[in-house]
């Protein structure tokens, strides 16, 4: 993501003219990567020796378990470049918490911004003081106020402890779980019924504890961003803005779209090619949830949590228009919006990749650079198909959980052969395409 802020002004105006040759975010920096992990591993251990000292027994022992695991995982994240460093996306916001901890000094010092190579406007902390941002974040959110907002809510968990707190739940409940289970052994009534209710009070517990540490952000994430120079309404408007998130973009991908783009002069355009699988016989009645949805959402409805921000703290109670965005932020903006491709790509999202670079063009959206995408895209899901793994890059129609115009969308593609698979990849990836 992006070099310095003083220079990428000049960037952004010739990106916007010139938008074919924009380069996506170079996450080659290997020493960088390396210095991070190296700081990673040493604040890890020195967060496993204060666990033992601080919790006896198990307890302990259970949780330097737990942040070994998270250094595994998230080392193999970061060799996998899955975090841009040295960003403008980064400057940003390490200016955003400096303007919020003038006027909040118990904020931590010890802060690490980490960009994420994610479209899903998200934002998460570990326990050691490092902040993972997702880069969908500045092209969904509209302002620096709103991203403000974000990181206050985030800055509300880690000054609560709340990923401690939950990992020694979770030890706790681990404890309590096992002597439950050994008593189910112990008799042969409804041994499976009860191991699966077990399963389920655990999980909807679960759920009830995050949906409480989420209002509780909220409550003292707005407390830090309305003591700092934040328009204080713009805190309502990104609940807002994050309701409105959906993964799979609900537009409408028109049917002309899917003529214009794949009627090749050595491929014509089939409509077979757009025929649906019938569902109309299937009786999704027929299976009962065993888990219910609203039960398992571990953040809670978001009216929910505007209602109780607004009950806590009356000035929020009337709404505002969001405030325009700064020419900064509107440059970040328009930066994470031409890494949307290149981010689907990197995690290995073909098939939604494909969808995505073509409803950009259908709103005439830099053209050769989603052709391209479109082009690079198709490679991918020739290989799997080839391979016989599509399924791991490819959706199967969902109706139930689904658009229209996605499960349209599917269709198309499962519809294609290998060979017609191959023309339109071929036929993307030559530059006179």
């Amino acid at each position: 993501m992006m070099k310095k802020i003083v220079s990428f002004l000049f960037f952004y105006g010739f990106v916007l003219c010139f938008g074919q040759t924009y380069k996506p975010v170079d996450t080659a920096d290997y020493l960088k990567r390396k210095e991070f992990l190296k700081s990673f591993a040493a604040n890890n251990e020195n967060l496993i020796t204060k666990s033992k000292n601080t919790y006896s027994g198990k307890r302990g022992t259970e949780l330097s378990k737990i942040y070994k695991e998270l250094e595994k995982d998230f080392e193999k994240q970061v060799k996998n470049k899955d975090f841009a460093f040295n960003s403008a996306f980064e400057g940003k916001a390490k200016s955003l918490i400096a303007r919020l901890r003038k006027s909040n000094p118990q904020i931590p010092h010890d802060l690490t911004i980490l960009i994420a190579k994610d479209n899903t406007p998200n934002a998460y902390c570990f326990a050691d003081g490092v902040f993972v941002i997702n880069m969908g974040l500045f092209n969904w959110l509209d302002n620096d106020d709103q991203l403000g907002a974000v990181i206050s809510h985030e800055l509300g968990h880690k000054i609560s402890e709340h990923s401690l707190k939950t990992f020694l739940q979770m030890i706790d409940q681990n404890q309590l779980d096992k002597i439950t289970l050994q008593d189910i052994k112990s008799t042969k009534e409804n041994r499976n019924e009860r191991a699966f209710n077990v399963m389920k009070n655990r999980i909807y517990r679960k759920g009830a504890e995050k949906r409480k540490d989420e209002m509780q952000a909220d409550s003292l994430g707005y407390a830090i961003f309305k003591n700092s120079d934040f328009k204080k309404t713009e805190f309502i408007n990104t609940l807002k803005r994050l309701q409105d998130f959906d993964t799979i973009s609900p537009r409408e991908l028109k049917i002309e779209t899917y003529k214009k783009y794949f009627n090749l002069p050595k491929q014509e355009f089939k409509d077979k090619w757009l025929k649906k699988e019938d569902f109309s016989l299937y009786n999704y009645n027929n299976f009962k949830e065993k888990l219910n949805k609203d039960s398992l959402a571990s953040h809670p409805e978001i009216v929910l949590r505007i209602e109780r921000l607004r009950t806590i703290f009356p000035e929020l109670k009337n709404d505002a228009e969001a405030e325009k965005p700064s020419e900064s932020y509107a440059a970040l903006e328009k930066m994470a919006r031409m890494e949307t491709l290149p981010n689907l790509f990197h995690s290995e999202d073909y098939g939604v990749g494909i969808y995505t670079s073509l409803q950009f063009l259908q709103d005439g959206e830099e053209e050769k650079y989603y052709r391209d995408w479109l082009g690079k895209c198709f490679v991918k899901i020739y290989e799997a198909r080839k391979n016989y793994n599509l399924n791991r890059y490819l959706d199967r129609v969902d109706p139930k959980n689904q658009s229209e115009s996605y499960q349209q969308f599917l269709n198309f593609m499962w519809n294609l052969s290998l060979d017609e698979i191959k023309n339109i990849a071929d036929y993307y990836q030559r530059k006179e395409s």
